[in-house]
């Protein structure tokens, strides 16, 4: 009889592969890491094959992997293409919506709390990222809907925002700038980085962080400055000082997936009137 490979399995696998780790793929999949290396085991047994190799904390495909993982993509594509035929017209799960940090506050207390009053029956999964990490979700169909940042000129954008230093003014006038930045890849730091060099004026970076928040909190320390939009922080005013080099604008954009529900279909329309009005 025929070998039935479970789509969760090749799920797991196909998320190791794109995320690089165990760690990284349990946050997608929903289960732990010791969960999903039983399910790798499990899979490995059904193929009766090896799929990785681990040296240490890396894992690389073997040749079977590599072969299975084209098999798994087609798989998994073809079985979401045939759950959104089946179910078209019908709400058949949650919303799934990712955005920056930057949107957060406003959106998930606004944006979702308005689209719950008006679809009480609809469930609503929402992930916060950086944009790439946003779209690369997106793309494997993770996500329904993303709200992010790129250039000025991107054609998904559905507004434009000027970029700003923030920060304490008096460490624009230092002869080497303290700068607080996310971690890359992160379209602000860039260009506050280019701007400097641009400018020629010396800079070093102070704080490097992951997080808005702590970012928000190192500015607001006077530990360095930044750039952002205005959405960083509604309470401060940005740093009106000649002597820091012009940035550029950025866009705002939304994507969503191919085939939306009209359920989520509404979400992105809510989505995209909430931002055009900030």
């Amino acid at each position: 009889m025929p070998v039935n490979l479970p789509t969760n399995l090749l799920r797991s696998f196909v998320a190791i592969v794109d995320t690089g780790s165990m760690l990284n793929a349990s946050e997608q999949v929903f289960v732990t890491q010791s969960a999903l290396s039983l399910q790798i085991k499990r899979l490995e047994e059904l193929v009766q094959q090896t799929l990785f190799l681990r040296e240490g904390r890396r894992l690389s495909l073997t040749p079977s992997g590599e072969l299975l993982l084209d098999y798994a993509r087609r798989v998994l594509a073809l079985h979401d293409e045939a759950v959104t035929a089946v179910a078209a017209g019908q709400f058949a799960g949650p919303a799934r919506v990712g955005m920056v940090q930057d949107f957060a506050d406003t959106l998930l207390t606004g944006l979702l709390a308005r689209f719950s009053e008006l679809h009480p029956e609809a469930e609503i999964y929402a992930r916060v990222a950086g944009t790439a990490e946003l779209q690369a979700l997106l793309e494997r169909r993770q996500l329904d809907i993303i709200l992010g940042f790129a250039a000025g000129n991107d054609p998904a954008a559905i507004a434009t925002a000027p970029m700003s230093w923030y920060g304490n003014a008096d460490l624009a006038r230092r002869q080497v700038v303290p700068l607080a930045v996310l971690e890359p890849p992160c379209r602000f730091r860039e260009a506050a980085i280019r701007a400097l060099e641009d400018a020629g004026r010396p800079f070093r970076i102070t704080v490097e962080t992951p997080n808005l928040t702590t970012l928000r909190a190192a500015v607001a320390a006077g530990l360095g400055l930044t750039c952002r939009t205005r959405l960083f922080l509604n309470d401060v005013a940005p740093i009106d000082e000649e002597i820091l080099p012009d940035l550029p604008r950025v866009a705002c954009i939304l994507q969503t997936g191919d085939s939306l529900d009209g359920t989520t279909r509404h979400l992105a329309e809510l989505a995209r009137e909430t931002v055009t009005g900030l």
